[in-house]
């Protein structure tokens, strides 16, 4: 196995793991290079010293230090995020940032977005819980917070139908926490104000689509109204028929 292989295997296991914020007592943590203001490697995204970004799964961190390590003789740079939730630090490799899905924090446009989609009405909903669990989980391995959404519409318009197995109650709460976090932090509003405007979204999402349900059902209904008249004329005079002999 080459160093780089090894050092891969070695990123997969360690460094992306959560430590205190007040310090950095990892014995295994190699010599520190060089530290810096800003870093990208060629092909992967570039961040800045207080940036926002969003670590799927784990919510809002700010980057706090960017530098250098050589691990396995192998060296490459790191971000070291403060996740925002919890107060704990992440260090994410510079070449593994698109792996993991980390990205900006949205603006003040795409949180206009965020709402529409919301309370569109549009709600994707397995049956299956297998195959429901799975597709909801691989939305959640994204980071992008409009497959969060989907998965939060999902999940809340399900439960107010059948209860939720624990795995599933996790996830729903999860996806609203990490939406309420970081459409907080970028409108610098607090949590329970965007907590109660994504509770509205979600209402005026399931109204929709009752009434879109309703609509559905009646014309289904309407439509199979000729249907049966037609067939009882065709059955009538057979029955008449019968009768006569």
């Amino acid at each position: 196995m080459t160093n780089f292989a090894k050092m891969l295997a070695f990123l997969a296991n360690s460094s992306l793991r959560t430590v205190p914020s007040v310090g950095y007592n990892l014995i295994a943590l190699p010599h520190i290079r060089r530290s810096a203001t800003t870093y990208r490697d060629e092909g992967n995204v570039a961040f800045q010293l207080g940036d926002k970004v969003i670590y799927p799964n784990h919510g809002l961190g700010i980057v706090e230090r960017i530098e250098e390590k050589t691990i396995l003789g192998t060296t490459c740079g790191f971000f070291h995020l403060r996740i925002v939730s919890n107060d704990t630090t992440v260090l994410v490799p510079v070449a593994n940032v698109d792996n993991v899905g980390l990205r900006r924090a949205i603006d003040d446009d795409e949180v206009n977005r965020l709402f529409s989609l919301l309370g569109d009405g549009k709600i994707d909903n397995h049956q299956n819980w297998k195959g429901r669990f799975k597709d909801n989980s691989d939305k959640m391995r994204t980071g992008s917070i409009y497959d969060m959404a989907d998965v939060l519409k999902s999940l809340t318009f399900l439960s107010r139908s059948k209860s939720l197995s624990f795995r599933e109650k996790r996830m729903l709460d999860r996806a609203k926490a990490l939406i309420v976090s970081e459409v907080s932090e970028v409108m610098r509003v607090k949590g329970p104000d965007i907590e109660q405007r994504v509770d509205d979204a979600l209402e005026k999402c399931f109204s929709t689509k009752v009434r879109s349900l309703a609509k559905a059902s009646a014309a289904k209904a309407k439509s199979a109204k000729p249907v049966k008249a037609a067939a009882a004329a065709v059955l009538a005079p057979r029955r008449a028929s019968a009768r006569a002999s």
